[in-house]
C-alpha cells in the first residue's frame, strides 16, 4: 500500500499490522512489530520529502516481514553521525534492531527499502505432571 504519511499515521498503521498478525495467528509479534513499523514511519516523516512510502506485510514461514520503501535515496542510519549512540538522530533504528529478529536497508532505483523480520515464537507445550 502506498502512503503520504503526517504525525499521526503510524497509529492507523499499527492497527492494520495489528489487525493481520491477528487474522495470521502471530499476535505474539504485535508489540514489537508496531513498535518497529512506528519508528520506520518516524523516519519517513522527518527525513522523505513529500513523506510518501509504500508499506509491505508479508507472512514468511516462521514469522513476518514488514517492508517501507520510499523515494529517499539517503540509506538509514542506526548511529547519528558525531555524536554517537547518543545523537539525535539514529536512535529509531536501533530501537528497531532491539525489538526485531532482523532488519536492513536495501537501495532501490530512486529510493530505498527498510525492512525488518520478526520471528514467532514456537509453541511450547505445557509441562506434564
Amino acid at each position: 500500500m502506498g502512503f503520504t504519511v503526517g504525525e499521526h499515521s503510524a497509529r492507523h498503521l499499527r492497527r492494520i499490522v495489528r489487525t493481520v498478525l491477528a487474522r495470521w495467528d502471530m499476535s505474539e509479534l504485535t508489540d514489537a512489530a508496531e513498535l518497529a513499523l512506528t519508528e520506520l514511519v518516524a523516519n519517513v516523516v522527518r527525513h522523505v520529502p513529500g513523506r510518501h512510502c509504500t508499506l509491505l506485510v508479508l507472512r514468511r514461514p516462521g514469522g513476518l516481514r514488514v517492508e517501507v520503501a520510499d523515494r529517499c535515496p539517503d540509506p538509514a542510519r542506526r548511529r547519528g553521525g558525531e555524536g554517537g549512540e547518543l545523537a539525535e538522530g539514529g536512535r529509531g533504528l536501533m530501537l528497531v534492531e532491539a525489538v526485531t529478529d532482523r532488519w536492513g536497508t536495501v537501495p532501490v532505483p530512486g529510493g530505498k527499502t527498510v525492512w525488518f523480520e520478526c520471528d514467532a515464537k514456537p509453541c511450547s507445550d505445557p509441562p506434564t505432571m
